[in-house]
């Protein structure tokens, strides 16, 4: 039987971020509430309209951030796993 996962510790941010859809367009504004290397826990208003795959970025700026896969949603909070640059 395989060892149990273990979950990537998560450091508490409550930091202002931007979520970018489709090539740069439509920023929304959400609260990245914690962070770890493999991915975050978002709040934001309209959470479920969110498509599968965003930018999350803590400047408003489309061209940075991180590529994000939506892993979860709970209310106004999912959660993303980063998958690229």
């Amino acid at each position: 039987m395989a060892a149990p996962k273990k979950r990537e510790t998560r450091k508490s941010m409550k930091q202002p971020a931007w979520i970018t859809l489709e090539g740069g367009f439509a920023v929304r504004h959400c609260l990245v509430q914690d962070i770890s290397t493999a991915g975050a826990k978002l709040t934001l208003q309209d959470a479920a309209a969110l498509p599968a795959t965003i930018r999350l970025a803590f400047a408003r700026d489309a061209r940075t951030g991180r590529l994000c896969q939506v892993v979860w949603r709970r209310g106004a909070s999912v959660g993303v796993k980063f998958i690229g640059k």
